[in-house]
């Protein structure tokens, strides 16, 4: 592994200018400030318990009647708005207590604002009590269940699955599609208030997908049984089908309020707009540019476009960040500002830069893992941090794979916010690592029933005639017993005879050799059948993850030597696994960019800042992506993928209090690998450079005939291109490399001969 150095600018920005946020004005509004004689004393109050609010904020706050957007930036104190809002309505205009609606998206959110609210000054513990500050789910599931809906939440994943899987063995469609997948694709449907008769039928995977669905609400009902998307969709009918009951919710609920505004679905805001008029005393609190739920149904239009909605609205801008430092903020807003589909907003920021952000250009994500725990280990030996300090971000579950690894062999004290399931455990990888282990003891029977599926064989069947034939007439490879199944076409045994030969051939393979054959010989094919797993953006997960699977075994010389370290990881995973909590504690925080929104932390890594990871390669081909509500045209399709890829960006950066590390691999899953556009783009170049929104990749500007460092920069050993016009260059890497005395250039084909480049650290 090559030991690189943090650099405060990114690799291929030499002389750009480091973005920093406006300092917000130091002072805040003081007592004295406020004129309105009916309101000041409850200001006082507030700022005597340490609640002192800005312009903005108090404008919010003080809004009576009427829509109402406050567009909250990141770490702008969007909760103590909804808090105080809350306490002035109660206090100064006396407003009911059971008048007030305030509604947010998680448990937890809510717990800390109806905290919060009873903590205010002034307040009786009564009038908190008939308060309804819940979430959504809560709030509707309370609302049938006194209007007699009775049923049952089925809502353990685990029991959902088996319940699917059990319907797909009934329609003979086993290991077809994976649960979760059609889970998603009915929440979909649902939040979008699509019946199940209106679901589309032009293909066989249509009308497999509508079979499913149809015999899984089925048990439902025979069972006394709703889900959670049932909640809502139950509460949405019952509306619809009671105008009294509607009107009655209407004339209670005078003040209605909205957090997180921008992850709300279409079903979810057709609740909130019938509950709010007639009066649209409606307050929604939200910032279009962390709108990354799109998957889960969330519409930013209904952030952008209010006022077409409500044009008697309100529009309020949360522009102070409180949370990170100037240098954060700054970067963060050169992010955000290339989207083309956001209000207009620049935050301004109350603490200065004790540090900047620091980037690096590892070679690999297995020199990228190493490397940012080296820093980790270091700074908490050395007293300078906590684990609890840490949290590590990334794009998609399969980002985690090097990083996580090296935890668990190293057993660092960490928190996996994900599924808790390594690479190696998941169900696309599994059949592909026993097809390894199969390779090195034949007589592996819980690997061959994994395989089975790809042989598009029933499992229960196929292990059945195994095991029995096998005790009668043992094989080193009773696999071949599948022969002896009744009614094998031909081309059945063909199929499994190639098989055989194939597992006897791996062994000499490198591991990776093995793979890239199982996948081109059938498992690619396999993994995408039909248009089965044209889902969404299914098939781009499947390639991600055998190609995250393939990167790993590069590592090893011998299959042996793979899953011998597969085998460490996941013994040492399960041991750990058993121990682990859901609060974070004093451990390194590990999480996708989507689990991380909302929270904060004093460090945050940012990993897998390269192109085709973040952006994910699905936005960059979202042309050709097949989703389930998509009217717009490829280009339209590109550019909305694309812009939600940079909300991403943004969060991950905005997550960050005091330090944040952005790590851009040069190699993605094998190949090369630009870092990401959107960090580049954030950086304006003093060199007569163009800014781009869309920067494929920037190389240094370096005097090829001299070695002397220019700013902060470096001098590295490199190959360098023979050819009079040609400028190709890469660097030496590894003992192997430095061993050799010439290499072809990846451009000309010329020799290239060892030197040096001068390039940014």
């Amino acid at each position: 592994m090559t030991i690189q150095r943090f650099s405060t600018l990114p690799f291929g920005t030499t002389g750009a200018t480091i973005p920093h946020a406006a300092m917000a004005p130091s002072h805040s509004a003081a007592p004295q400030e406020h004129t309105q004689d009916r309101d000041a004393d409850f200001f006082r109050v507030l700022e005597q318990n340490g609640l002192v609010l800005n312009k903005p904020q108090l404008e919010a706050v003080r809004h009576y009647k009427g829509p109402l957007l406050t567009l909250a930036g990141a770490g702008s104190g969007k909760t103590s708005v909804l808090i105080c809002r809350t306490g002035y309505l109660l206090t100064v205009h006396r407003v009911a207590p059971s008048a007030i609606l305030l509604l947010t998206f998680s448990t937890k959110a809510a717990a800390e604002m109806r905290d919060r609210i009873a903590r205010l000054p002034g307040l009786s513990a009564s009038a908190v009590q008939q308060l309804q500050a819940r979430t959504f789910h809560s709030f509707f599931l309370q609302l049938i269940r006194r209007h007699g809906n009775q049923l049952d939440i089925f809502h353990e994943t685990r029991r959902q699955h088996i319940l699917l899987k059990q319907i797909m063995r009934e329609l003979g469609i086993q290991d077809t599609y994976q649960p979760e997948t059609l889970l998603s694709l009915l929440s979909s449907y649902k939040m979008n208030i699509v019946d199940l008769d209106g679901l589309p039928t032009a293909t066989d995977g249509e009308r497999e997908i509508k079979s499913i669905f149809a015999r899984y609400e089925q048990w439902k009902q025979e069972n006394g049984k709703i889900d959670f998307d049932d909640v809502l969709l139950a509460a949405y009918r019952l509306l619809k089908q009671r105008p009294d009951l509607l009107q009655s919710l209407q004339q209670r609920f005078q003040y209605v309020m909205i957090d997180e505004f921008q992850d709300t679905n279409y079903l979810q805001y057709e609740l909130i707009r019938m509950i709010a008029d007639p009066k649209q005393n409606l307050m929604v609190v939200g910032d279009d540019d962390q709108t990354i739920y799109s998957f889960n149904g969330a519409r930013s239009e209904f952030i952008l476009h209010f006022e077409k909605n409500y044009p008697a609205a309100k529009v309020i801008t949360l522009d102070i960040n409180y949370r990170s430092t100037t240098a954060i903020v700054g970067l963060g807003n050169e992010i955000i500002r290339h989207n083309r589909q956001r209000r207009p907003k620049t935050l301004q920021a109350t603490k200065e830069s004790a540090a900047k952000p620091q980037y690096m250009r590892p070679h690999t994500t297995d020199d990228e893992a190493g490397q940012i725990i080296t820093h980790i280990l270091h700074e908490v030996q050395q007293g300078i941090r906590s684990y609890g300090d840490y949290a590590i971000l990334y794009r998609s579950s399969s980002n985690s794979r090097a990083i996580l690894e090296q935890l668990v062999l190293r057993g660092i004290p960490h928190i996996d916010f994900g599924d808790g399931q390594l690479l190696y455990e998941h169900w696309l990888i599994k059949p592909v690592v026993d097809h390894l282990r199969l390779t090195l003891n034949r007589r592996n029977f819980d690997a061959m029933e994994s395989v089975l599926p790809s042989l598009y064989l029933n499992r229960e069947k196929g292990m059945e005639i195994i095991r029995r034939q096998d005790a009668a007439r043992p094989k080193k490879g009773p696999l071949i017993h599948l022969l002896s199944l009744p009614d094998l076409k031909d081309y059945q045994k063909d199929k499994i005879k190639d098989r055989l030969a194939l597992i006897k051939s791996l062994l000499p393979m490198k591991p990776a050799q093995a793979i890239i054959h199982i996948r081109k010989t059938f498992y690619d094919a396999y993994a995408e059948a039909s248009e089965r797993h044209k889902l969404t953006q299914h098939k781009e997960m499947l390639k991600e993850l055998l190609d995250e699977l393939e990167t790993s075994a590069t590592r090893f010389d011998t299959i042996e030597a793979f899953i011998a370290f597969i085998d460490d990881v996941l013994a040492k995973n399960s041991d750990q696994t058993r121990q682990k909590l859901q609060e974070q504690g004093n451990r390194i925080a590990l999480m996708t960019i989507h689990r991380s929104k909302g929270l904060e932390f004093p460090v945050v890594f940012l990993i897998g800042a390269s192109d085709g990871s973040l952006p994910h390669s699905s936005a960059l081909d979202a042309d050709r992506m097949k989703d389930v509500y998509t009217k717009e045209s490829s280009s339209q399709k590109s550019s909305i993928a694309l812009e939600e890829e940079r909300r991403l960006a943004y969060v991950a950066v905005t997550r960050a209090r005091e330090e944040l590390y952005i790590s851009s691999p040069s190699q993605y899953r094998g190949k090369k690998a630009a870092i990401s556009q959107f960090v580049l783009a954030a950086f304006k170049q003093t060199d007569g450079q163009a800014d781009s929104t869309a920067v494929k990749s920037v190389l240094p500007k370096v005097n090829r005939h001299s070695s002397k460092p220019v700013g902060d920069m470096e001098t590295v050993l490199a190959w360098v291109c023979t050819s009079p016009g040609c400028i190709a260059w890469t660097r030496i890497e590894g003992y192997k490399e430095t061993k050799l005395t010439s290499k072809p250039c990846p451009l000309c084909k010329s020799a290239m001969e060892k030197g040096s480049k001068v390039v940014p650290v």
